[in-house]
């Protein structure tokens, strides 16, 4: 239960007028149903003569015998003025009266709870998302991006259906039985107080099944974050299972997953059932077992309760059960839930170490130079930057060269934050600290082009235009233009309304990164990262894209990541890396007379 009071107190203060309103509907819905019944008994004791009738009204007074004397009166008089007949019709109107105020307001505080209900389902998922936009592109090197796709779908589903459902049953049922109780205390408080006695153990027996769905649910959802991130692994690498001849083990592999699954959830669901049938079993005891006791303290003569006050006070009694057996089952379910929320609670909770400082400077343009100074970096154990120094005026194209693994990329991708730097580690540009530098003013400097073209799932024109506002149709066209993307873009029938297909796929590698060039020039940014954009691309595909890169170069600073030494012969300097190191800088030629690493890597691509 502390993890539901916890979730409310994160998720309703939004709602506190709707939840104000559900409260008040399902009390005054609590005391229609209570007083129809209430009522019922003296009514008909009087009606058929069972109860003496009252000649003299009482005065009134706040409690319920005042209350009580003074309906029996009306009641009394009503029957000798009309006759035992009319009485029993205006009775029956009167009933149908309450009843329907009973119901009209049952059906307010549901009303109430859908907007609830739902919004706080919407809110979670926007929390989740913007909690999966802001933090660090580290964080998703150590998930499985399956894992995070069943926490967002999945269990955040099984929270709707499991808490939200719930939820009104949380708010309406304690009414319900709170009220009962309060009738049954005052028809009987020393029975009441048996029922007390009673209804704890009942409660325990139910809530220690429920603790334990909890657990059986995490490891369930557990095992299905594992199946989806399966599922995703299969597909982005569909060719290679089927070249490998992949197909038997992967089906070994994901078969045993849903095995595990399929035991977990046998296990869930058998204690799930369960709920039912022992809340059944434990309300229709205590039932049992009261109107036994009630029973025989009527019998001696030593109960305070009349025989038709009994049966009264049994109605009351009954009335609990049903809605403490729903309430019980609402408890299963919210504890399901919680194990859900759990899960969702490792991305809401996890803590982003880049962050903007509260007086982060402003930063609109780009004047003068980007300087590493003594930049080292590392992902865990081992260095990957070693005491990095080096300068990129405005306006110079800067080539970063070396094997796999020298740290050329990491360089990079420190300039955006997608990584923060080591504590005595800085990167300037134009003299700030990008660390003490507005976040998105800091990107918003920066155009970026990859080896593999990062494209949605929608049309070229929104493509281009991704991530920009008010852009006009002959700007995109233009960009396209100078990214040679135009004459293929126009060979398709919609145009610019075409959609690529999920990360582009109907079209070819080279397409896919003009289309990637075309959104970088109509950004326009200042400073450009091009990350090994051609190593990727056939002969033809590479000379129209090494075009589009030159052009997209023109008058803007430039910092190239290449294997093809032959696209960054024109650098205004190249830096050589090895394990995590610069170890020789200049121009090509300069570099091939030197005879060191740069000649050695362009010997083997010649060769």
């Amino acid at each position: 239960m502390k993890g539901l009071f916890k979730l409310l107190r994160r998720f309703l203060p939004p709602y506190k007028k709707l939840v104000v309103l559900n409260v008040l509907f399902n009390l005054l819905g609590a005391i229609f149903g209570a007083f129809s019944f209430l009522a019922l008994s003296p009514i008909l004791g009087i009606l058929f003569g069972t109860q003496e009738k009252v000649t003299e009204p009482v005065p009134f007074s706040a409690n319920l015998e005042s209350l009580k004397q003074n309906m029996f009166y009306y009641m009394s008089q009503m029957i000798d003025d009309t006759g035992q007949m009319k009485a029993l019709f205006i009775i029956g109107v009167f009933m149908i009266l309450m009843v329907f105020l009973k119901v009209t307001f049952a059906y307010l505080a549901s009303f109430s709870m859908v907007p609830l209900r739902n919004g706080v389902v919407r809110d979670l998922r926007n929390k989740i998302y913007h909690k999966l936009l802001v933090l660090p592109v580290g964080y998703y090197s150590e998930e499985r991006k399956g894992d995070i796709i069943a926490r967002v779908t999945g269990d955040v589903t099984e929270i709707e259906n499991s808490i939200m459902n719930s939820l009104e049953m949380f708010f309406k049922n304690p009414v319900l039985i709170t009220i009962s109780l309060l009738v049954m205390v005052y028809m009987s408080w020393s029975l009441t107080l048996f029922v007390f006695v009673m209804l704890p153990i009942a409660a325990f027996i139910t809530g220690r099944i429920g603790r334990t769905l909890k657990k059986s649910s995490r490891k369930g959802q557990d095992k299905m974050g594992d199946i989806l991130s399966t599922i995703d692994e299969t597909l982005s690498g569909l060719n290679i299972v089927k070249a490998f001849t992949a197909e038997k083990s992967m089906n070994e592999r994901f078969s045993k997953e849903t095995d595990d699954y399929y035991r977990t959830m046998n296990t869930l669901m058998w204690r799930r059932y369960l709920a039912h049938p022992v809340s059944e079993f434990l309300g229709t005891s205590i039932i049992i077992i009261v109107l036994w006791y009630g029973g025989s303290l009527i019998l001696k003569s030593e109960g305070s309760l009349a025989p038709e006050d009994f049966i009264t006070y049994l109605v009351f009694f009954y009335s609990i059960i049903n809605p403490a057996k729903a309430f019980s089952t609402a408890l299963y379910s919210i504890e399901k839930g919680l194990a859900s929320m759990d899960r969702v609670d490792r991305i809401l909770y996890t803590e982003n170490p880049i962050f903007e400082k509260e007086n982060a400077v402003d930063k609109k343009s780009f004047d003068h130079s980007i300087a590493y100074r003594n930049v080292s970096f590392s992902y865990g154990e081992g260095k990957v930057l070693k005491n990095i120094n080096l300068s990129i005026p405005k306006g110079r194209t800067v080539a970063l060269v070396g094997k796999s693994g020298s740290g050329k990329t990491t360089l990079v991708n420190l300039i955006p934050r997608f990584w923060d730097l080591d504590n005595n580690s800085q990167i300037l540009i134009d003299d700030i600290d990008i660390r003490d530098m507005k976040m998105n003013d800091l990107r918003g400097l920066l155009g970026y082009v990859s080896q593999d073209a990062v494209l949605f799932n929608d049309s070229f024109k929104n493509n281009i235009a991704f991530g920009m506002n008010n852009v006009s149709d002959e700007d995109i066209i233009s960009a396209a233009k100078i990214a040679h993307a135009h004459e293929f873009i126009e060979q398709y029938p919609d145009g610019y309304e075409t959609n690529i297909g999920d990360r582009g796929s109907k079209l070819s590698g080279g397409q896919r990164q003009r289309l990637s060039i075309a959104r970088a020039v109509l950004k326009n940014p200042p400073i450009m990262i091009l990350d090994e954009a051609t190593s990727a691309l056939d002969t033809e595909s590479e000379k129209l894209v090494q075009d589009a890169l030159e052009q997209l170069m023109k008058n803007r600073t430039s910092i190239v990541i290449a294997h093809r030494l032959s696209t960054i012969k024109n650098a205004d300097v190249i830096y050589v890396f090895k394990k995590g190191k610069i170890v020789e800088q200049g121009k090509h030629d300069d570099l091939i007379d030197l005879q060191g690493e740069y000649s050695k890597l362009h010997k083997l691509q010649i060769y």
